[in-house]
């Protein structure tokens, strides 16, 4: 991986990573398409550098994170399932982080069902943090585990869970990006661990590839989630469903008609 490289899966991590289409499924073909894919380190890097767009998180929301202890709380019974399954099913999650085709699929069948989750879930209970029980936390943390499946979306998840919990489109995407804090974080550290139990270091280079990976993830990520947010409360999620199923099935013709995704 060099510099360019690093730079262009940054920005197409902060730009996707809070948006319904799938960031990690975004990096894979990005990655795929210039041919460093199945490196052990592009591995570690696609998770990596999802830090540093969740830290726009915390920055962007500062307040909401000091508001009260049950917030904490909340997210970490959120976060439970999936670190849970994470530890579980970590070997086969790396083996579909390698698979192109997952991610078409997951691509193709998650638009089609965003083209109806607004009309499905139109009705809203719950407009505050405050409103969350512990056991929708948890349901929607189950959610979250389907993003597992590369290609999928742990924002999309998440935020669907949390429409099917009656919580309102805002706070739905919102008590998604705050669970994408302690989630990133974990699988950080764990992809990171395994890294080095495999017998890989990191170099001073991938060192410096990583800083400027989260950096420019993070400045991209800043921009993007307001401008989600507002085109959300206006529009819901069809644009993002056709986007989705049009992806998908480029990725899935490409792939089936013998294209290998690797031209860099």
């Amino acid at each position: 991986m060099n510099y360019f490289q690093a730079i262009i899966l940054a920005i197409i991590e902060g730009l996707t990573e809070f948006l319904p289409v799938s960031s990690t499924g975004h990096m894979i073909i990005g990655s795929s398409f210039m041919g460093i894919a199945s490196d052990p380190f592009v591995k570690l890097f696609t998770v990596a550098i999802q830090l540093g767009a969740i830290l726009s998180v915390v920055v962007l929301y500062f307040k909401r994170f000091f508001k009260s202890i049950n917030f904490y709380f909340k997210l970490i019974v959120a976060f439970i399932p999936a670190a849970v399954f994470g530890l579980l099913l970590s070997k086969k999650i790396d083996e579909l982080l390698e698979s192109p085709m997952a991610v078409g699929i997951s691509l193709l069948v998650g638009g089609i069902i965003l083209l109806f989750v607004d009309k499905w879930f139109d009705k809203p209970t719950i407009n505050e943090e405050e409103q969350i029980s512990y056991l929708t936390a948890l349901k929607i943390g189950f959610f979250q585990c389907i993003a597992m499946i590369p290609g999928v979306s742990r924002s999309g998840a998440t935020i669907v869970g949390g429409m099917t919990q009656k919580l309102s489109r805002k706070l739905a995407a919102e008590f998604s990006f705050f669970l994408a804090v302690p989630t990133m974080f974990a699988a950080t550290g764990k992809k990171l661990l395994d890294f080095y139990k495999d017998g890989h270091t990191i170099t001073p280079e991938q060192t410096n590839l990583l800083i400027i990976g989260n950096v420019v993830a993070f400045i991209v990520a800043l921009l993007a989630i307001k401008s989600f947010i507002g085109y959300l409360n206006k529009h819901g999620f069809k644009m993002f469903g056709w986007y989705r199923i049009v992806a998908g099935l480029i990725i899935i013709i490409l792939l089936m008609t013998g294209h290998n995704l690797q031209i860099i």
